[in-house]
């Protein structure tokens, strides 16, 4: 099975990054978590970014706040699937990294998902690498069913508490 990347633009986005890997694990797919600037350390970032395919990776999950141009900057060294998280941080609240990470060139794409979103970010990784490993794709469907199993049992709770006002 391919790799996923996930690498941070700061080591103050680990609690996302943390969300990803979780996710990841839960789904028995391997990892690795780096932290490489676009500013600070561009020569690394692409250097990894250009090597990935290689390397075994099969998508890359890229997390960064404020200017956010990490996403972009790791797709344009490779033809893999980036995922661009953007952060909350600074004084415009993810609102900076948003629309950095989703303004991209053409011909340069990346998936963007919601601010803070590393739960949503592992799980388009999944679905991209699962759509050539059936035992993923399974695991993938199952982790749905459970969710809508967990949601319905909610609304009956919802329902049992509420029916006495009817």
């Amino acid at each position: 099975m391919k790799k996923v990347g996930i690498v941070m633009g700061s080591y103050s986005d680990l609690a996302i990054a943390e969300k990803a890997a979780d996710t990841l694990a839960s789904l028995s797919v391997p990892f690795e978590v780096h932290v490489y600037s676009a500013h600070r350390t561009p020569c690394e970032a692409a250097e990894y970014a250009a090597s990935a395919e290689k390397n075994g990776f099969g998508v890359i999950i890229a997390i960064a706040g404020m200017a956010a141009h990490l996403a972009g900057s790791l797709a344009a060294q490779t033809v893999l699937p980036v995922i661009g998280v953007p952060c909350k941080s600074g004084n415009l609240d993810g609102i900076d990294a948003l629309l950095s990470t989703v303004q991209m060139p053409s011909g340069v794409p990346v998936a963007t998902v919601a601010v803070d979103g590393g739960v949503n970010a592992a799980l388009l990784a999944c679905q991209i690498l699962a759509l050539q490993d059936e035992g993923l794709a399974g695991r993938l469907k199952s982790r749905r069913e459970n969710e809508k199993k967990a949601v319905l049992e909610k609304n009956r709770t919802a329902e049992e508490k509420f029916s006495k006002h009817l």
